[in-house]
C-alpha cells in the first residue's frame, strides 16, 4: 500500500473510503428533464473509474415542487428519479467509488418563474440580489410539508441505493432560517435565538433520521462564517457546527466560508484565478479542530501539493478536488501512477461555474472532453494507421490538435510563426490576474514534448514550407487579428486591445474603450489604462457588458476598476472617429435609435473580436482531397471525416478555432479535439 497521505483509506461511520480524494456535491447542469440520465451518469462514472473514493452529485437536487431548478438541478420530488439515481450509483460502485447527492430547498434562491410558477418560500421576505426573486414568507403548513419532502427525498437516495446524503445549509433554505440577516420569523422557528433559528435544520435531521434510520450516511454543508456584518459570525459558525456534532444525527460537515447572493460574494466562496489558493482550508481546519467531527472542504484546492498539505495537516478528513476533476477526471489515477506531472491544470477560468449561471450546461475552458464524456474520448485511443498531420499555429487550438493527433500516434509537425507558443493566452496571461491561463499551453507542450510532437517556432508557414513536409492531413489554427474596421469612418484612428495589452501602444489620458464583443480582452485592456493613471469610459452597444466574461469573472475586474473611477456605459455605440487637432471626436450614436453625440478623447480602443488570418488554409484549399470542407453530420456523430471531392488533392485540409470565426480558448480546443480524435 502506498504511503501517500492522499491515498490513504478514512472511515465514515460504516463505509470505508479507498483514498481521501472527493468530488464535493456541485451541478454541472447536466439533466434532461429534471432527471440524470446518461449523460450525467457518464460524468461521474469517467471519475468513478479513475480511482476517486467520493462523488457528490447534485449542487444541489431539491426536494420539493416550489423550489424551482435555477440550475438545472435533479429533481428528487418526483418518484421517477429512483432508477436513473440508481444507475449512477451502480455505476460509481461498480468502480469502488462511493456515490451521495447534495439536497436542498432553494428558498429565495432561484427565479419566481421557473418550473411551476409557484410561489417559493423563505424565512424572509427580503429579495436575493442574485436571481431576484421576492420570497413568501413561510408559513406553518409550508414548514411542515417542506419538511415531509426532505425525508421523501432521502428516502429516494437511500432506495437507490445511495451511500448517503448531504443537507445545503448556506444560503438556501436552512440556512435562510439560520442566518440572523434572513429569519424574520416569529414563533418556534423565528430569528430571535440560534436554536430557534436552528430549529428548521434539526427538524429535517430528524425526519430523515426516522424514515432513513440511524445507519444511513446523513451530512451537513454548513456556512460557519457569513462574512456579512450581521451575519452568522465565526463564533456562532462553530457553535452551530458543535450543535450538529452534539445532536448525534449528523455524519460529517462540509464546511464553507462566506455569502453567495451576490455576484461578489459568491466568488470569494468558491475563488477563481488570480485569487489565492485555498483561501478557507485554515478555517475548516480549525472547525474540525473545534468540533472534533469529520470535516470535508474544497475552495480553490486545485493542485495534489495542496491537497496533500490538508490531509497531512490535518486539516481535512477529505479533501474536495472538484474544479480539477472537471480539467482531468484521472487525477487519482495518476497520483497512483506516479504521473501528476501529467495531471491537465486546472487554471480557474470558472468556465464552467459562469456557464451555470447563465443557466448553460458546465464545460471546463480546457478539457472539452468533459460533460460531453458520451461522444468525447478523455482517453484518446491509437489510430489504425499512421499518418503525418501537420498543424499550423501553436495556440491552444493548434496544440491540442498536434497532441491529439500524437496520442493517436500520428507523426506530427508543428509550425508557429512566433518564437513562442500560445497565441492569444499569451496576451492574456500577462495579466497578473490571468497569469494561470497559460497553463493551458504550458501543460499542452509538455504532452506534446513527451510524444514526440516537432514545433518549428519562427516559421512563416506558406503552401511550400508545408507540402514539403509531405502531409496527409494538414489543420490550420493560425488563429485571428483584432478586427477595428468596424466604424462608418475613422477606423484608421483608433487602436485595438491587443496593442494596448501587448504593451505596443502607450494608454492615453482620456480613453473610450469600445467593446463590441464582450470578451477579456475589452476589459483587460480597460484595466491597463485606468491603472496607468487614465480617465477610462468603457462602452458597449449591449444592455449589459462583457457578457462573455460572465459573473463571477467580472467580479476582480469592478473591483479594481470600481476604485480607480472607471465609467461602464451601457446601450451606446461607437458610430465613427474624428480628428480634432492632437485629440479624437467620438460619434456616438444607439442602436435604439434617435441619439447622436460627439465626444473629445485622446486616444480610442476598440474591441470587436477577430478576422480569421485564414490566407494559407485558401491558398491550400485547391491542393486538398476535400478541398477544406467538413461534413458537419459526421463531426457531430462522432464519425471520421471522410469527403475526398479532389481527386488530384494529396491532404485532407481542416480549419479550427478562430482561423474559422471569432469564438474562445474552449471553442478551439473542442474543435480540435472533435475532428483530430478520428484522424
Amino acid at each position: 500500500m502506498s504511503n501517500d497521505p492522499l491515498l490513504q483509506p478514512f472511515r465514515l461511520k460504516h463505509l470505508t473510503l479507498k483514498n481521501r480524494i472527493m468530488i464535493t456535491s456541485h451541478e454541472p447542469a447536466y439533466t434532461e428533464d429534471g432527471m440524470p440520465k446518461a449523460r450525467y451518469r457518464a460524468y461521474h462514472q469517467e471519475r468513478a473509474k479513475a480511482g476517486v473514493a467520493l462523488t457528490m452529485t447534485a449542487g444541489s437536487a431539491v426536494v420539493s415542487r416550489d423550489s424551482a431548478p435555477a440550475f438545472n438541478n435533479i429533481l428528487t420530488y418526483k418518484d421517477e428519479v429512483v432508477p436513473y439515481m440508481r444507475d449512477m450509483a451502480d455505476a460509481c460502485h461498480e468502480h469502488g467509488c462511493a456515490i451521495m447527492i447534495q439536497l436542498t430547498h432553494m428558498g429565495r434562491r432561484t427565479r419566481w418563474d421557473g418550473a411551476d410558477w409557484l410561489p417559493t418560500i423563505s424565512a424572509t421576505r427580503r429579495r436575493e440580489p442574485a436571481h431576484r426573486l421576492s420570497p413568501k414568507l413561510a408559513e406553518d403548513w409550508d414548514i411542515e410539508r417542506v419538511i415531509a419532502d426532505y425525508a421523501d427525498a432521502a428516502e429516494r437516495m437511500k432506495f437507490a441505493g445511495l451511500d448517503g446524503i448531504e443537507l445545503n445549509a448556506y444560503n438556501h433554505l436552512t440556512d435562510q432560517f439560520m442566518s440572523p440577516l434572513t429569519n424574520e420569523l416569529d414563533g418556534p422557528y423565528g430569528g430571535a435565538t440560534l436554536e430557534s433559528r436552528m430549529k428548521f435544520l434539526m427538524d429535517v435531521l430528524g425526519a430523515i433520521r426516522e424514515r432513513c434510520g440511524s445507519e444511513f450516511i446523513l451530512g451537513v454543508r454548513n456556512v460557519a462564517d457569513e462574512c456579512l456584518e450581521g451575519g452568522i459570525t465565526k463564533q456562532e459558525g462553530i457553535e452551530i457546527a458543535t450543535r450538529l456534532r452534539d445532536c448525534g444525527l449528523v455524519d460529517f460537515l462540509d464546511i464553507i466560508r462566506g455569502h453567495i447572493e451576490t455576484d461578489a460574494g459568491l466568488t470569494d466562496v468558491i475563488p477563481i484565478q488570480g485569487m489565492p489558493s485555498a483561501p478557507h482550508l485554515d478555517f475548516a481546519g480549525e472547525v474540525r479542530q473545534a468540533t472534533k467531527v469529520p470535516v470535508f472542504h474544497a475552495a480553490k484546492i486545485s493542485d495534489v501539493s495542496t491537497a496533500r498539505h490538508a490531509i497531512v495537516s490535518g486539516k481535512l478528513d477529505m479533501v474536495g478536488l472538484t474544479r480539477p476533476h472537471m480539467a482531468d477526471p484521472q487525477i487519482v489515477r495518476k497520483i497512483v501512477e506516479g504521473r501528476e506531472e501529467e495531471i491537465r491544470p486546472c487554471v480557474g477560468a470558472n468556465y464552467c461555474l459562469d456557464r451555470i449561471y447563465l443557466g448553460a450546461d458546465a464545460f471546463c475552458i480546457h478539457n472539452a472532453a468533459t460533460g460531453r464524456e458520451l461522444e468525447m474520448p478523455q482517453d484518446i485511443t491509437k489510430a489504425t494507421d499512421k499518418k503525418k498531420v501537420v498543424v499550423v499555429g501553436a495556440g491552444p487550438g493548434g496544440l491540442e490538435a498536434a497532441r491529439v493527433a500524437a496520442e493517436r500516434g500520428h507523426d506530427v509537425v508543428v509550425m508557429e510563426a512566433a518564437a513562442r507558443a500560445g497565441g492569444q493566452i499569451l496576451l492574456t496571461s500577462q495579466s497578473t490576474r490571468r497569469k494561470e491561463m497559460i497553463s493551458i499551453i504550458d501543460w499542452r507542450l509538455a504532452q506534446c514534448e513527451r510524444l514526440g510532437v516537432t514545433i518549428h517556432f519562427n516559421t512563416w508557414a506558406e503552401v511550400d514550407t508545408v507540402t514539403k513536409e509531405d502531409p496527409d492531413v494538414v489543420i490550420i489554427a493560425t488563429g485571428g487579428y483584432p478586427d477595428t474596421e468596424i466604424l462608418k469612418s475613422g477606423n484608421e484612428l483608433v487602436v485595438s486591445t491587443w496593442d494596448i495589452i501587448s504593451g505596443d501602444v502607450k494608454p492615453g489620458r482620456n480613453v473610450l474603450v469600445f467593446d463590441e464583443a464582450g470578451d477579456n480582452a475589452g476589459l483587460q485592456a480597460a484595466e491597463v489604462i485606468a491603472k496607468a493613471g487614465a480617465k477610462v469610459e468603457v462602452m458597449t452597444p449591449d444592455r449589459n457588458f462583457a457578457p462573455e466574461v460572465m459573473g463571477m469573472n467580472l467580479v476582480p475586474y469592478m473591483r479594481a476598476m470600481q476604485k480607480l473611477d472607471t465609467t461602464f456605459t451601457v446601450t451606446y455605440r461607437l458610430e465613427a472617429v474624428k480628428r480634432d487637432g492632437n485629440g479624437l471626436i467620438a460619434v456616438i450614436g444607439s442602436d435604439y435609435g434617435g441619439i447622436s453625440r460627439e465626444v473629445p478623447f485622446d486616444q480610442i480602443v476598440v474591441n470587436a473580436g477577430t478576422v480569421p488570418m485564414a490566407e494559407l488554409y485558401f491558398d491550400l484549399k485547391p491542393l486538398s482531397k476535400n478541398l477544406g470542407a467538413v461534413d458537419y453530420l459526421a463531426l457531430t456523430a462522432g464519425r471520421p471525416q471522410q469527403m475526398d471531392t479532389n481527386a488530384d488533392g494529396s491532404f485532407h485540409l481542416y480549419r479550427i478555432g478562430d482561423a474559422v470565426s471569432s469564438r474562445n480558448t474552449h471553442a478551439a480546443i473542442y474543435d480540435a479535439l472533435r475532428l483530430v480524435k478520428d484522424i
